[in-house]
């Protein structure tokens, strides 16, 4: 069903999209509910696992509810299915009702119905894919879902899909001129490629193509390569968040481009990634999925190993969900500081917008029962002002990761080796 927005320039796939917080409240505890009941009652694994806390289904009725049970990893799901063959007791429907299976690195087998995907298209029907579109979708087909999923979804959205997968840019770029193509499914890497390969071989990218849609998901858009994707080549650039394992799309962003919108068949818990206790929004965590639409795959609180926040603040598009607000790092790659995480891609990220730093590190100590955290600093220029410097640096950290140094030492050039740890956590905790 598609809802058209009034006023607004986006329409919703569906009336999920816009339900109110009470009514999104119960229509996913209802669902929650089915779902974990279904899991108990057909999957060996998932009834072991609420059996081993002593819990019956009835008992997960909110996602409160679900802090009772255990965070699920892909290190588990391996072992699962190593001991368990061929799909780890997790399969809830016949083998010879399964439709397809695909293969995530591991390797974890993946079992598919095809109604089980459908609402995959809502992330590409926000994106502005419609009928008269032709999109050219460059995730792999062979053995990954990303490539025939993402395909049924753009084809429930009326547009026409060529399946390219990857490689190949001199293909790309001929099929894309010869076919008028308007929309770009894959990374944002490739299509820089493909772009390149373009300019390359003659082509005048904004007067020779018409593609101008762009969804990405495996890779996180940085800012950067999206001013170029839309200032330079004027594309309308989308992104989404996707995990093979609990089924393909979890979050997506609409035109606001101000978070990713949760999909409503998913559960999704940010959550303290050692002790797998929900955290509120503007907390950084674990993003933990469970799938409630998905009646072939018993899988509950799967951790997906990505850290991020939410918040939950009304967005002008409409849409109601939470919104995820991007992809910070890994888990393994985080250390907790004074109750707060810091990761090092996210410090990575702070630290580039200071062109007077040439190097940084970080380092964690523990002092009278407190953390404390210094930054180490080798700078470009000798004659910056430090003081200034070092007050803006941790400015803009407490903002972003809400906690501040303790002290910033300003190093010699080569202090800092080119292959150094960028968190370096010194505590012992014997």
């Amino acid at each position: 069903m598609v809802v058209v927005s009034k006023g607004m320039p986006d329409e919703y796939f569906d009336e999920l999209e816009v339900m109110s917080a009470g009514a999104r409240q119960r229509y996913q505890g209802r669902m929650l509910e089915q779902s974990i009941s279904n899991a108990y009652k057909y999957c060996p694994t998932a009834k072991e696992l609420l059996d081993g806390v002593g819990l019956i289904p009835s008992k997960i009725k909110k996602i409160r509810d679900l802090e009772k049970l255990p965070v699920t990893r892909k290190t588990d799901l391996i072992e699962l299915q190593r001991t368990k063959p061929p799909y780890g007791g997790m399969l809830t429907i016949a083998e010879e009702d399964v439709e397809r299976v695909f293969l995530s690195p591991g390797p974890v087998y993946e079992p598919i119905q095809h109604s089980g995907i459908k609402w995959f298209a809502k992330s590409f029907w926000a994106a502005g894919f419609r009928r008269g579109d032709v999109v050219v979708n460059t995730f792999t087909y062979h053995l990954s879902p990303a490539g025939i999923l993402f395909h049924e979804a753009i084809r429930d959205c009326g547009a026409t899909v060529i399946p390219m997968g990857t490689g190949h840019t001199e293909v790309q770029v001929r099929t894309m001129a010869d076919l008028s193509v308007t929309g770009f499914v894959g990374t944002p890497s490739f299509l820089m490629a493909v772009i390149k390969q373009a300019e390359d071989s003659g082509f005048d990218f904004n007067k020779d193509f018409k593609v101008k849609k762009a969804w990405f998901t495996g890779e996180m858009l940085s800012p950067s390569a999206r001013k170029i994707l839309e200032n330079k080549y004027e594309f309308d650039t989308r992104q989404a968040y996707a995990v093979t394992e609990p089924g393909g799309a979890i979050a997506y962003e609409c035109y606001r481009k101000e978070g990713m919108h949760f999909m409503d068949e998913y559960i999704i818990e940010i959550v303290d990634p050692i002790s797998d206790k929900q955290l509120g929004p503007g907390k950084i965590g674990e993003i933990v999925v469970t799938p409630i639409h998905n009646k072939t795959w018993g899988l509950i609180r799967f951790g997906t190993g990505d850290l991020s926040s939410y918040v939950t603040e009304e967005c002008p598009c409409g849409r109601t969900a939470n919104r995820l607000t991007g992809i910070v790092g890994r888990a393994s790659d985080a250390v907790k500081v004074r109750g707060m995480f810091v990761v090092a891609r996210q410090a990575e990220g702070i630290f580039s917008d200071f062109p007077q730093v040439s190097q940084f590190q970080i380092f964690v100590d523990r002092k009278a029962q407190r953390d404390e955290m210094t930054f180490r600093i080798e700078l470009v220029d000798k004659e910056t002002d430090r003081g200034s410097l070092a007050d803006e640096i941790n400015r803009k950290f407490q903002s972003n990761c809400l906690v501040k140094a303790d002290r910033i030492e300003f190093v010699a050039d080569g202090t800092i080796k080119k292959d150094s740890k960028t968190i370096v956590d010194r505590r012992d905790w014997r």
